[in-house]
């Protein structure tokens, strides 16, 4: 358990000053991790994570380490330091954090915020609720049991005396802080804030116009940057004529840029940069770059091929991931039932593309991003210039979605080098052609299935085999098979009680940047496993909520004991987050019976079904779909059941599934990145789309309730809609979709 550590009383104004808050008060702080606005200003070096400041001022003022990217993240985390401090939520206000290695992780990824940061954000909030009590008892001298902090105030229980936070934030301050174990936290009936849902704290900013984005980002005398990188990963710039560039009015320099070395890890990709003092001149000057290319190895790379070649391999036996019991000895010799899935390249396509700003002066680097990882960017750009990593300031904007894309840092580490070479700050804009063409995307996949049936057509036994090219691959050179990490998303972590069961891998070497996109490998292996078990119970003609609930057999909680592998669980040990069976078979349940009390399907209308584990939540979806033409599909209703334990904010969590629903019918409808001599085929919205408002479904969602430890988010809900949309259309018109996207097969 975390120690807390008052800040003593140093420059304690000037400290709040950088909250905006008046005159003095209480600052507290969990050792472990340390950046704060407050130490900074003290000059005091304390080990601390992440901050409270109650001010005379009456605020609460918090120093949050974690990105704002649309899910709701600094309202979250004040929410559960607001219940246990029982302070008003009026009187709750936040601060980003800069980065900086001894707050720990920043990573805004995993869906891990709220659950890695529950139980401190409540001690937090505890502690400075426990001082101020001290506070105020021994102002009116009496013993602190006499006393309670209530709405933002301290009351004494056998008189009307009252104070406010501010009236006892500096008295407060001064008192020794009490040992953890000895803070009383509320039972969940006593929460306030907690399980309410609260509009964001940048609601108000973002409908009028004051939020600040990274391309809302303007620093005097900036320049701006527009980048032509190589088309295929690995190649070099060859030649260059930039005489028509340098003609176009505003442009002050074209610049190389260092050439992309061994493994991509988070180096620019090399190329053309042209400075210019606007943007659009930026842009129309690097249209008459005249340039060449050198060929390489990946010069040659077709996608399509490439999935051929997969398939291919899936069929054939690869590297034992997980056994459990004996192997079937001969397939041929049983009844059997196969099926092979394949999911092509995929990119994140956030709404507002990569961004970052950055100014370079003799003492170091600033950087202003839309970013989900700022100390990675801070610990890649000092390396690129040479500097120690406590030389580059990161300030973090919110941001215009990030899907994983914005946990990579390349865009800042290319500001950052442009700006040292043209010794003024740079911005440098990506286009939505760059990000399509230029990203680090979620990697092309095939899955083979085989089930061993008995007379009654129920499977008794399991071979499953994936294959596709690993993120780390992007980090070493090499690299061919997924790695253990990966296989845990999805595939070899499926519960069922089957006696007979046996995982494998097969090799795929990678041909571009391979990066975490939302849900990770869970979207391959939910459209795989959640199609499979459509299948199955097709074929032995029981329902699909039926078939899942005998796979996944009696109620327990999995351990995956003796089946020759070692379950991460997402970063959380089985004893806090157990796989557990009852969870599964409750959203099951639940969508079930949502169906059931749904009108009746109409004419060319069906219902489909998928549920799956990941970030250790449990979510079931059940699509309607339309086929009025055997060759057309419409989306027309899905409904969404989740089970993520505590609820900080029920708004964003149904926030969350219902963007889960968007993001994950444009990956099963239209998603498919190309490549064709090595180079990205598309190249915007036209031929890369995302859902249009026309094609989106009535949404349902149905949050379980539970006192269960919070679990992650932002991440579950996208990886059962490809399989529920595509066994709807099999329960509607007898076509079995196995290759994503849908559009290939039929019109949406």
């Amino acid at each position: 358990m975390s120690t807390f550590t008052a800040v003593e009383n140093i420059s304690r104004r000037d400290a709040l000053k950088m909250f905006g808050a008046v005159g003095g008060g209480l600052v507290l702080g969990t050792t472990g991790m340390s950046w704060s606005p407050m130490l900074m200003a003290q000059e005091k070096e304390v080990a601390l994570n992440l901050f409270v400041a109650i001010g005379e001022d009456n605020n609460v003022y918090l120093t949050c380490h974690r990105s704002e990217m649309g899910q709701g993240i600094r309202t979250g985390i004040p929410q559960v330091l607001a219940d246990e401090l029982d302070a008003d939520w009026d009187n709750i206000v936040v601060v980003q954090a800069l980065a900086d290695e001894r707050l720990g992780s920043q990573n805004t990824d995993g869906s891990r915020s709220i659950r890695k940061h529950y139980q401190t954000m409540r001690q937090m909030g505890a502690m400075a609720r426990t001082l101020l009590e001290q506070a105020a008892a021994l102002q009116w001298k009496v013993p602190v049991t006499d006393v309670y902090a209530k709405a933002h105030r301290v009351y004494h229980l056998n008189s009307s005396r009252q104070l406010s936070y501010g009236d006892l934030a500096v008295a407060a301050s001064e008192l020794p802080v009490p040992e953890p174990n000895k803070i009383k936290l509320k039972s969940s009936s006593e929460f306030i804030h907690i399980g309410q849902s609260r509009p964001i704290v940048d609601m108000q900013a973002m409908l009028t116009g004051r939020a600040q984005y990274g391309y809302d980002i303007r620093v005097e005398g900036m320049l701006y940057a527009s980048i032509l990188r190589p088309p295929v990963l690995g190649c070099v710039l060859k030649t260059l004529d930039d005489v028509k560039a340098r003609k176009i009015a505003g442009v002050i320099d074209i610049i190389r840029l260092p050439e992309l070395k061994g493994a991509p890890k988070f180096q620019p990709l090399g190329g053309v940069a042209v400075i210019a003092t606007n943007l659009w001149s930026a842009l129309q000057a690097r249209k008459v770059l005249e340039v060449s290319w050198t060929q390489v190895s990946n010069s040659g790379y077709n996608s399509r091929s490439d999935t051929e070649v997969l398939v291919e391999r899936v069929q054939k036996p690869g590297k034992v991931v997980r056994q459990r019991g004996d192997e079937v000895p001969d397939w041929s010799q049983v009844e059997k039932l196969s099926a092979i899935y394949t999911v092509p390249y995929l990119a994140q396509a956030p709404m507002e593309p990569p961004v970052a700003t950055a100014q370079v002066t003799s003492n170091g680097c600033e950087i202003w991003a839309s970013t989900q990882t700022p100390q990675s960017i801070q610990k890649n750009v000092a390396a690129a210039l040479g500097l120690k990593d406590e030389q580059v300031k990161v300030n973090v904007t919110l941001l215009g979605g990030g899907f994983g894309r914005k946990s990579k840092p390349d865009f800042s580490v290319e500001a950052a080098i442009l700006a040292k070479a043209i010794e003024r700050p740079v911005k440098v804009c990506w286009s939505r052609e760059d990000d399509i063409q230029h990203g680090y995307y979620h990697a092309t996949s095939a899955q083979f299935y085989q089930a061993q049936l008995d007379e009654t057509k129920k499977p008794v036994a399991l071979l499953a085999r994936t294959g596709f090219p690993s993120i780390s691959s992007t980090f070493a050179e090499g690299i061919e098979y997924p790695s253990a990490g990966e296989l845990d998303l999805g595939f070899v972590d499926v519960p069922f009680a089957l006696k007979k069961m046996r995982y494998e891998a097969v090799k795929a070497p990678s041909h571009t940047r391979i990066g975490w996109m939302r849900s990770v490998c869970n979207i391959q292996h939910g459209f795989g496993i959640g199609s499979f078990v459509d299948e199955l119970a097709q074929n032995a003609e029981v329902t699909c909520f039926d078939m899942w609930r005998l796979l996944l057999g009696p109620e327990r909680k999995e351990t995956f004991t003796d089946q020759n592998f070692k379950y991460s669980n997402y970063g959380e040990t089985l004893a806090s987050y157990p796989v557990d069976i009852n969870r599964y078979l409750s959203v099951i349940e639940a969508v079930e019976k949502a169906v059931q009390s749904s009108p009746k399907v109409g004419e060319n209308q069906a219902w489909g079904f998928a549920v799956h584990r990941s970030f250790v939540s449990y979510v079931a979806v059940a699509t309607l779909v339309e086929m009025p033409q055997s060759q057309s599909v419409r989306v027309i209703k899905t409904i969404t059941a989740m089970d993520a334990g505590t609820l900080v904010n029920p708004d964003r969590v149904k926030s969350q599934m219902e963007g889960a629903v968007i993001f994950g019918l444009s990956l099963a409808l239209t998603g498919e990145i190309s490549f064709k001599e090595g180079k990205v085929q598309e190249s915007n919205f036209h031929d890369y789309p995302v859902l249009r408002m026309l094609q989106c479904p009535s949404i349902e969602v149905i949050l379980l309730p539970s006192n269960e430890a919070p679990a992650g988010v932002g991440e579950p809900g996208v990886p059962p809609i490809a399989p529920s949309v595509t066994n709807a259309i099999f329960a509607v018109s007898g076509k079995r979709i196995r290759a994503l996207p849908i559009s290939q097969h039929l019109q949406v």
